[in-house]
């Protein structure tokens, strides 16, 4: 039978962190992984360079970027490993990055920098690893846990789970994680996909499907009054509906049955630029409206209505005013959305009532729960791979001081 200090299950941005940084504060460590590929969700984020982190986090008010049922609970985590903590690792690395905007920080050249970093982290700690390799079934005891794997059987004074959550199925996500809390007995916050497209019903759609690959700016909100959530980013249309970083991170907060509402022009005044145009132009109004907005996005947009299919001078001023108010203020219900499949993270997870914010220990001695898997979800930008390192180190430093307590 192999024995270790803890046994960390999945091989994660979390998990290998947390493995590296325990390693090199002395504990035994084996990593384990149902997957022959380590860390694929960080090798395929970022468009293939990684948005490790966010340099704009204000650890004090984690509500304004970190959804979750208790949006406080990851204060101390991230307070204690912040992201300059994380980019000074980077740089003690030689690995270049960039700032994107807003804070987003990438590799320069690719996410492996990055892996390897993480690989050399549980190098230097003397981390095993086992890869390729599942677990079958975990049993408390007395002095540990003992775990059924596919390499046999092994005793841990510790569990840390560091599965992540159910999005992005082919890459290796699964429930183990969840499965696990509930065997303990731990509550868990119902779970959906997160930072994920939305898609329309398809005849609703159909003016739209020929948009695809088209890209704009816009300003897209959902909610009302204290619930109402604005973002102003990129949108990009698809054949079945909606993306891009503004749809993206209102998935989030969208909630069934729900309308959006997108302003397709925040930078302009189309009410009174159309009527300006009124006066001075001949143009077609589909011509005036490429000024604003795309020009594909222009034509598709007058196709809708006859009265707008006219020189600017000849609409009236009632055809005119409606169409700015639907382009600066379009309603749209989504009918759901791509899942898990498509979603960057998972929503809900274990309830952070039954964890410990100090260690991230949960309610069963001796068994943690650090990253995705847990009820604590960022923004899109870098703030979930932030969460992950701050409360993998968190976890660390907690192994740490549990087995110099017990000696």
């Amino acid at each position: 039978m192999q024995t270790c200090d803890v046994v960390i299950v999945g091989a994660g941005a979390a998990g290998l962190f947390c493995a590296g940084v325990a390693g090199q504060l002395g504990l035994s460590v084996l990593l384990i992984d149902h997957s022959q590929k380590v860390a694929e969700k960080i090798r395929i984020s970022g468009g293939g360079r990684s948005n490790f982190t966010n340099r704009l986090i204000d650890a004090s008010a984690p509500h304004k970027h970190f959804l979750s049922e208790n949006p406080h609970f990851c204060r101390s985590a991230l307070s204690r490993y912040t992201a300059q903590d994380f980019i000074e690792l980077m740089k003690s690395y030689d690995i270049p990055f960039h700032e994107k905007h807003k804070g987003q920080l990438f590799c320069d050249r690719s996410s492996e920098d990055l892996i390897q970093m993480l690989l050399k982290e549980c190098d230097k700690g003397g981390v095993m690893r086992w890869q390729g390799c599942g677990v079958k079934a975990i049993a408390s005891e007395d002095a540990g846990y003992n775990l059924q794997t596919d390499q046999g059987e092994v005793h841990a004074g510790a569990v840390v789970i560091a599965t992540g959550g159910l999005s992005i199925p082919q890459i290796g996500a699964t429930d183990f994680g969840y499965r696990i809390a509930s065997q303990y007995g731990l509550r868990l916050v119902s779970r959906r996909a997160g930072l994920v497209p939305l898609t329309f019903d398809g005849a609703e759609w159909a003016p739209y499907a020929s948009l695809a690959g088209l890209s704009l700016p816009v300003s897209i909100e959902t909610g009302a009054k204290k619930t109402l959530m604005r973002f102003d980013e990129d949108l990009l249309f698809t054949h079945r509906g909606l993306s891009g970083p503004a749809v993206l991170q209102i998935s989030s907060y969208w909630q069934e049955g729900q309308p959006l509402h997108l302003n397709l022009a925040p930078q302009e005044d189309i009410e009174g630029s159309l009527m300006q145009a009124k006066v001075r132009s001949k143009k077609l109004i589909a011509n005036e409206l490429g000024a604003w907005v795309p020009h594909r996005l222009a034509d598709a947009w007058v196709a809708q209505d006859p009265q707008w299919q006219r020189p600017v001078a000849e609409a009236s001023d009632k055809a005119l005013l409606q169409l700015a108010q639907k382009l600066s203020r379009w309603p749209l219900t989504p009918n759901g959305s791509e899942g898990y499949k498509k979603a960057e993270v998972t929503l809900g997870g274990v309830d952070t009532r039954d964890l410990s914010s100090q260690t991230m220990e949960s309610k069963q001695p001796g068994l943690y729960f650090i990253g995705e898997v847990v009820d604590v979800t960022g923004w899109l930008g870098g703030y979930n791979f932030q969460w992950a390192w701050s409360s993998a180190f968190a976890c660390a430093q907690a192994l740490k001081q549990k087995q110099a307590l017990a000696q």
